[in-house]
């Protein structure tokens, strides 16, 4: 997918002022699969990054052991291994106070998963319930099957990229079975274009504020995206992208020192007046008392260096900590 790989020593756009930076996946060539795994230590410091940011790709992180608490948006959730978690493209994360941290982080693209397209709504469904909780059976499988993936990728034999969708298809949805993932409400969508829609929804990064601005970018009227959307959904696009602003309002007001004007600016309204009236409609409150409540909270710092994450066989750069995977002999 456009924009979410980047190749090797490419510069790394620093992000707007009091904007959440926005990691992409590194890759060897333009060609390369948009895929990595490996354990914490291997991955490096972004894969436990304390500082609040997003993603272009979807996570998978499974915690065997360690302390300290992950934050996903607004929920905090203490470490008490083992855990399987799900991140999202245009979620906002970070690490809080961790300790010894182990266990395996998994990266891809929604490109990666063209073999097995409806994973992408399971994995939706599954980043809602950030932590689900492993029993000693479900452990050891999902354990077996991590050192399986990390394998088959460092050894990147033939047929590797079928063999790793496969498996982590075989991941996504033995996830999707746990009890504490949300069961699936919404009935099937009738076509890709309300499959593009849910997809484009959560990527912030686009700067798509209104419904004819999503129509324009998947390339369809308005009404046909209404009618789409409403079929699959029981719900219009507009309430959708509504709730979408709100949201995304709510990540910068806690997670970043913008002001409330920028915030404002940042999800698509000029007049600051205008976006509080429009957030106090959407949360009961005013911008400034939800920043208020959400005090404490880790604030991104000015600026970030290096954004990217690297595959198997980059060559290092004279550059901040990168998250890359090291070559093990």
């Amino acid at each position: 997918m456009r924009e979410t790989t980047v190749l090797p020593g490419t510069p790394c756009d620093a992000p707007r002022e009091g904007e959440l930076p926005m990691h992409r996946l590194e890759v060897a060539l333009p060609n390369s699969m948009p895929f990595s795994i490996g354990t914490f230590d291997a991955i490096g410091p972004l894969s436990h990054a304390p500082f609040p940011h997003r993603h272009t790709f979807h996570e998978i992180v499974y915690v065997t052991g360690g302390s300290g608490a992950h934050v996903v948006d607004f929920a905090r959730w203490d470490l008490k291994p083992p855990h399987l978690c799900v991140i999202s493209p245009g979620q906002v994360h970070h690490w809080d106070d961790v300790r010894e941290l182990e266990g395996y982080v998994v990266l891809f693209t929604d490109d990666f998963l063209i073999d097995h397209p409806a994973d992408r709504e399971v994995l939706r469904r599954l980043s809602e319930r950030p932590w689900l909780t492993l029993d000693d059976d479900t452990r050891d499988r999902t354990s077996s099957l991590m050192r399986e993936l990390e394998e088959e990728y460092r050894e990147s034999a033939e047929g590797v990229e079928s063999v790793l969708r496969s498996l982590l298809h075989v991941l996504v949805l033995r996830a999707a079975r746990l009890p504490e993932t949300p069961s699936a409400t919404m009935p099937a969508r009738p076509g890709a274009v309300a499959d593009e829609f849910a997809r484009l929804l959560g990527r912030a990064d686009l700067d798509l504020w209104s419904v004819r601005a999503y129509a324009e970018h998947i390339g369809v009227t308005p009404g046909y995206l209404t009618e789409a959307v409403k079929a699959a959904t029981g719900r219009t696009p507009s309430q959708l992208v509504r709730e979408a602003r709100a949201h995304e309002a709510k990540r910068l007001l806690v997670k970043t020192d913008l002001t409330v004007r920028q915030v404002g600016n940042r999800v698509g309204f000029v007049d600051p007046a205008y976006f509080c009236r429009f957030f106090r409609r959407e949360t009961g409150v005013s911008p400034g008392d939800f920043r208020r409540a959400g005090a404490g909270r880790p604030v991104v710092p000015a600026r970030v260096d290096v954004h990217s994450y690297y595959g198997p066989g980059d060559s290092p750069r004279p550059a901040a900590p990168v998250h890359r995977p090291r070559r093990t002999a």
